[in-house]
């Protein structure tokens, strides 16, 4: 790492028919702090069927330092080691379509990484959306009580963590743990954060790297994502030999128990009463925690109640079948299934 704050800087944005959100995303870049001739943005993109590309070719024809790249491979992991493969950059920041910088999201990066224990840094992602769905969804992912102690949803203070969205790494990391690993269609951040730490570096969530995400629209897509999460963050399990944290093991504890109590509740009049009191505690900690959310924003109340349980069982089904394919039955088939849902 240069010593002189004169680090050159590639942003990595694998894309794939994001024509509402890119324009507003490359845009944001090219209003950065950071002097422009020390950075490039590199869009990686999967041959987008809508406008995406055209629009991306339009920013690269008036910044000299927006770039389209071929994704092939077309998978998100892909996209990004494509374009970690392709920077000569000092410093590569993943980033993503669907969301936008604050203007001093680079500087504030390479900043950071000035230290040399610490070989990636991130920070806290404000989540908004454009309708009500959308923006209830966006609460609920910025609550403790919705996504445990996922840190970067919503932490304040400058602290060392275990993973972080849209993280900047120094080039040396990639020399020292290698890419992204390209069979995890979902939670290949998390994959690789355990790498860079494994390795001995650090990585810190620092307030001042701020970035906004919009949100899925749709309860029906925020249901597969969170699937999708869950089951993949076993195969990283698997692939390492680790055990889940409790932020992980929770939901699926959840689903388990709720369908015992369900099930066994039926002969068993003790289990019966258990099951009501979890479904009771939950309930009262899902109000509790909606109202707290929801301050003057009461039309968005129809909504919340139901986003957290989506949150917690979708994920736990996720895992549990992450389990019955990657350990019980060691299943290809619904390996492929999954790999498809996720693109």
């Amino acid at each position: 790492m240069r010593k002189d704050n004169k680090n050159t800087v590639s942003v990595v944005i694998p894309c794939r028919n994001e024509e509402k959100y890119i324009g507003e995303c490359l845009e944001a870049f090219m209003k950065q702090t950071y002097p422009k001739e020390l950075f490039e943005v590199l869009v990686c993109d999967g041959f987008s069927d809508d406008k995406t590309r055209d629009i991306v070719k339009k920013y690269g024809k008036k910044y000299n330092n927006i770039k389209l790249i071929d994704n092939k491979g077309l998978s998100a992991p892909k996209g990004m080691n494509a374009g970690i493969k392709y920077s000569k950059a000092d410093i590569i920041i993943i980033f993503g379509a669907h969301a936008y910088p604050d203007k001093d999201f680079i500087k504030n990066n390479v900043e950071v990484l000035q230290n040399n224990e610490i070989g990636c840094a991130g920070g806290p992602i404000k989540t908004i959306s454009e309708n009500d769905v959308g923006r209830a969804i966006a609460l609920a992912m910025s609550s403790p009580f919705g996504v445990g102690n996922a840190l970067f949803r919503y932490a304040k203070k400058e602290m060392y963590v275990d993973t972080v969205a849209f993280g900047a790494y120094k080039r040396s990391v990639f020399g020292s743990i290698g890419y992204f690993d390209e069979e995890l269609v979902r939670n290949q951040d998390d994959e690789l954060n355990y790498r860079v730490c494994k390795e001995g570096y650090k990585i810190l969530l620092s307030p001042k790297i701020k970035s906004t995400y919009y949100s899925r629209g749709s309860l029906k897509k925020l249901w597969k994502q969170y699937y999708q999460y869950g089951f993949w963050k076993v195969r990283v399990m698997q692939k390492h030999g680790k055990t889940a944290s409790i932020r992980h093991l929770v939901p699926m504890s959840f689903v388990i128990t709720n369908t015992l109590g369900i099930i066994l509740g039926i002969f068993f009049k003790p289990i019966l009463i258990l099951w009501l009191i979890e479904i009771i505690m939950y309930l009262a900690l899902d109000t509790m925690a909606s109202i707290k959310l929801v301050k003057n924003k009461f039309k968005l109340i129809r909504y919340i109640p139901f986003i957290f349980p989506i949150l917690h069982i979708s994920y736990g089904l996720g895992f549990i079948n992450g389990l019955m394919a990657f350990y019980v039955f060691k299943s290809s088939k619904l390996v492929e299934k999954n790999t498809k849902m996720s693109r």
